[in-house]
């Protein structure tokens, strides 16, 4: 007989997720409502550190589905013989309850959703909403018809498009909510011209700093649009926003003492702080049995790689660890701000990190740093 353990039922993970405080009353029975199973297809694959394994038999498909883990549907776009990056994944039901909660629909509202995927977050909004009121688009257009067959066999006909998320859809009129399910390097304001003023946007960010978050954005009657960041989100890039990990690293490499320990650059507050600071330099990261190991690069071949208790190396022009070093002591010095301290307004010319008022604009070096005042604004609450 074999020992392995019972896949948990979907009841039990929408549960697991009330319990925790994530679903309302209202979106617990949408959930309810809305079996996941129906909108991952056979073939996946599981999200470890450093590749996809495949899930194989119906236990272990049944076991990874009914859990509070991503499932990644596709590797390399759906080409053959890739590398095994994962492009397309049915998000963390957490995840997926959480920007829900902060979406904040209404009864009667439109809502735009950018990434269709497998046509699970569609679904939910569709029982929440009905289908008249939801729209979403999806650019992969295989992506998109294994969603739209998943929507028909359960009941669900929103309105969905080919095309492009990051440009706006033609005809479709000002939107109430705006949800994106893939990390945006940016938030486009052709977007924003999409939602009315006191809309409100839901996306994960990603910069070169940090891996992602959830910014929560309410648009203005000017057409711009700001709110806080709500915490960690780790999507798959928009394609049109994907970038290289690194930059190419140039000249002999230069030891010094250990200073700080890089797995403070980790914290998201900081990551939010130095990625506005320090903008075009780029970090990753992997854990070790000591702590962490970082590699961070600029584009002028500047480059830096630390690890938890080891000497610091330095390459090419500057000293990019010092730098990292001088923005880690300012961010101390206005009181180690977690993330949920800071904002971001964006605007037909870019958008631009702050921290605590939307006022106290976080500055790239070399101009002065924030200076210290109390919240304001809206907070990361329906």
């Amino acid at each position: 007989m074999s020992t392995a353990p019972q896949a948990a039922t979907y009841p039990e993970l929408v549960r697991e997720l009330a319990d925790r405080g994530l679903l309302t009353g209202r979106w617990r029975r949408v959930f309810e409502a809305v079996p996941r199973s129906r909108f991952v297809p056979a073939d996946v694959w599981r999200q470890l550190p450093d590749r996809c394994e495949p899930v194989v038999g119906t236990d272990a498909w049944l076991a990874l589905v009914n859990s509070d883990e991503p499932v990644v549907t596709q590797l390399d776009d759906g080409a053959a013989g890739g590398p095994g990056v994962a492009t397309s994944s049915n998000s963390m039901p957490s995840m997926v309850a959480r920007m829900l909660g902060l979406l904040a629909v209404e009864d009667g509202q439109r809502v735009l959703e950018i990434g269709t995927g497998t046509g699970y977050v569609c679904a939910l909004l569709c029982e929440r909403l009905g289908d008249v009121l939801v729209h979403s688009v999806e650019l992969d257009p295989v992506v998109a018809r294994q969603a739209a067959e998943a929507l028909a066999r359960s009941g669900y006909r929103p309105h969905l498009r080919v095309g492009d998320g990051e440009h706006p859809w033609p005809g479709l009129g000002l939107v109430d909510r705006l949800i994106a399910t893939c990390a945006l390097r940016y938030v486009p304001y052709a977007l924003l011209r999409q939602v009315r003023p006191g809309g409100i946007v839901v996306a994960p960010v990603a910069r070169e700093f940090w891996s992602g978050a959830l910014v929560r954005l309410r648009v203005q009657g000017d057409g711009t649009a700001l709110g806080p960041f709500c915490g960690g989100a780790t999507y798959m890039p928009m394609r049109s926003h994907r970038m290289p990990d690194l930059h190419e690293v140039r000249g002999k490499g230069r030891a010094r003492a250990a200073g700080l320990d890089p797995a403070q650059l980790l914290d998201l507050g900081f990551a939010l702080y130095a990625g506005a600071r320090l903008p075009g330099v780029r970090l990753i990261h992997q854990n070790t049995d000591e702590g962490v190991q970082v590699w961070v690069t600029r584009e002028n071949g500047s480059a830096t790689t630390a690890a938890t208790g080891e000497e610091v190396w330095q390459y090419g022009p500057g000293f990019l660890w010092e730098e990292i070093e001088q923005v880690w002591w300012e961010y101390e010095a206005v009181g180690r701000p977690d993330a949920g301290q800071f904002g971001l307004t964006v605007t037909d010319r870019g958008q631009q990190v702050w921290l605590r008022d939307p006022g106290n604009l976080v500055r790239p070096s070399g101009r002065r740093p924030v200076s210290f005042s109390a919240a304001h604004g809206d907070q990361c609450v329906p």
